[in-house]
């Protein structure tokens, strides 16, 4: 688990200023971690970790525990889908221009291989100040420890502007 420092003019949001108030702290990545879960408490099923977060990547953790496994004693599909929603989720609000907000429209996912380890999800935008409003697709890699892809999902972000305070 590691915080990854970016660049001051990259914290101007409050997910980004948040997490990075929690990077300077012992046990950060696991504050920021369980401060997002109680914001959004589904989360908190799969007992996520933050590995990096920065406009344009966000990457989590989840520890292969009894919690998240099916009946065959590998990770859920679920609980695969959770981690991915939650990457994508995280890399929109770190990577949003000012003016816009987001919400997931749709998913769809692929379960490419029987998960037994720990996860990491992975989630990219090339570039970020790109970003207009519309549909916009992210795309989540969930690898295993030995770095083989168990699952990939398409997000759908529905961007739109957000409305003017007065």
């Amino acid at each position: 688990m590691t915080i990854a420092a970016t660049a001051p003019q990259e914290q101007a949001n409050s997910m980004l200023r948040l997490y990075h108030s929690f990077a300077r702290l012992p046990l950060g990545a696991w504050l920021f971690s369980r401060a997002l879960c109680i914001k959004a408490p589904y989360f908190s099923s799969i007992r996520p970790c933050i590995r990096q977060l920065k406009p344009g990547l966000s990457e989590w953790e989840i520890k292969n525990r009894r919690r998240v496994r099916n009946h065959l004693g590998s990770v859920h599909a679920l609980a695969m889908g959770n981690l991915a929603e939650l990457c994508a989720g995280t890399l929109m609000e770190a990577s949003l221009p000012a003016h816009l907000r987001w919400i997931p429209k749709g998913m769809q996912i692929e379960y490419l291989k029987k998960a037994t380890t720990e996860l990491v999800a992975t989630a990219e935008i090339a570039d970020p100040a790109a970003l207009t409003s519309g549909n916009y697709e992210v795309e989540v890699i969930v690898k295993n420890a030995s770095g083989e892809a168990v699952s990939r999902a398409l997000i759908t972000m529905w961007l739109s502007e957000k409305k003017q305070r007065r």
